[in-house]
């Protein structure tokens, strides 16, 4: 049996799940989200838990066991608390700042780089060069934040660019002219 599609789910207060014809949904104070599961994964919602069982020992529909139990518990800590991610700006110039909606980006390039907010995506600037990004949904958080990071990736000679916060940087030590020749 899958290691961690055999614990059970347990629902913070506030938060309910229902299953319903394939699709869990998971409602809880920040918000809801939805997610489909195939038929040979089954899931019980019994009061304040939630457990999944598998109708066979396939070896994909093991990994699924494990993959939607990992999605479900996703889910109910994104409705109870949210996840967040945090990047870095360094570069000479480089900031960014928030306007309504949308996050402005000057990355040293001949103009700003606009970046609007998505649906259930928060985008917080608490300095010039820190970019916090928040919500509900795990999944989407990351994808938005790789999306911000590709903007400007770090260069590895000056490490200038955008990167998360406590991300391991590679410095490259540049050349040395004229070292080692007579």
């Amino acid at each position: 049996m899958s290691r961690i599609g055999k614990k059970e789910i347990i629902l913070p207060a506030g938060v309910t799940a229902t299953e319903n014809n394939g699709e869990v949904t998971v409602t809880g104070p920040k918000g809801t989200l939805k997610q489909k599961v195939q038929r040979v994964i089954k899931v019980n919602v019994e009061g304040q838990s939630v457990k999944l069982t598998r109708q066979n020992e396939e070896n994909e529909t093991k990994a699924l066991h494990g993959l939607y139990r990992a999605l479900i518990a996703n889910m109910v800590k994104g409705v109870s608390e949210g996840y967040s991610k945090s990047l870095e700006i360094k570069g000479v110039g480089y900031k960014a700042s928030k306007q309504g909606n949308k996050l402005v980006l000057n990355l040293g390039l001949s103009h700003p780089i606009e970046v609007v907010e998505e649906n259930n995506i928060k985008i917080e600037c608490p300095s010039a060069t820190e970019i916090k990004i928040t919500g509900i949904d795990k999944q989407a958080v990351g994808q938005f934040a790789a999306k911000i990071r590709d903007l400007r990736p770090v260069e590895p000679y000056h490490n200038y660019g955008i990167h998360y916060v406590g991300e391991k940087l590679i410095h490259k030590v540049g050349k040395t002219a004229g070292k080692g020749k007579k």
